[in-house]
């Protein structure tokens, strides 16, 4: 039982070993732990902001990427208004114009069946001044064929010329 119970010796010999390495150990093997520790957490942390300050981009980003969406909507719809507008110009000015040429259309129009019509009635008033012209000189051969028949005749047309 001797293995059991320790020798003062062994005792300080052991403790003079566990000494000698914890001091050999802290200054071999701690600091470099420690220091790598250290370095890890600096470098999680560094991590943590850096993660942070991309949520916070990130949501600006967004909001701005939001803005743009709504400013690039807002000019579609203007865009979209500007071109009814002026399609509806182009169609209002198209139909003026249609019924401008049209009026003229119809004037012109009218002016020729006026002219035609005085160009008719004209020919129609000359064609009848002939006719009555041609009529009265039948007539007036055939009254007038007797030296009888046109001393009548005078002698009406002064007693109407008088009469008047």
């Amino acid at each position: 039982m001797d293995l059991v119970t320790p020798d003062l010796g062994l005792a300080i010999w052991t403790t003079i070993a566990f000494l000698i390495l914890l001091v050999l150990l802290r200054a071999l093997a701690w600091k470099p732990m420690l220091g790598a520790v250290q370095a890890r957490e600096e470098s999680i942390n560094k991590a943590l902001e850096s993660a942070e300050e991309a949520k916070k981009e990130m949501a600006a980003l967004q909001a701005s990427n939001e803005q743009l969406l709504q400013e690039a909507r807002e000019e579609r719809d203007r865009m979209l208004r500007e071109a009814r507008d002026t399609k509806d110009q182009i169609i209002s000015e198209a139909k003026s114009k249609a019924e401008d040429e049209a009026n003229k259309m119809i004037a012109s129009a009218k002016a020729t069946i006026d002219g035609e019509k005085k160009r008719a009635l004209a020919e129609i008033k000359t064609t009848s001044a002939e006719l009555a012209l041609a009529v009265a000189e039948k007539v007036l051969r055939t009254e007038l064929s007797s030296d009888e028949k046109q001393k009548e005749l005078a002698n009406k047309y002064v007693e109407e010329i008088s009469l008047n």
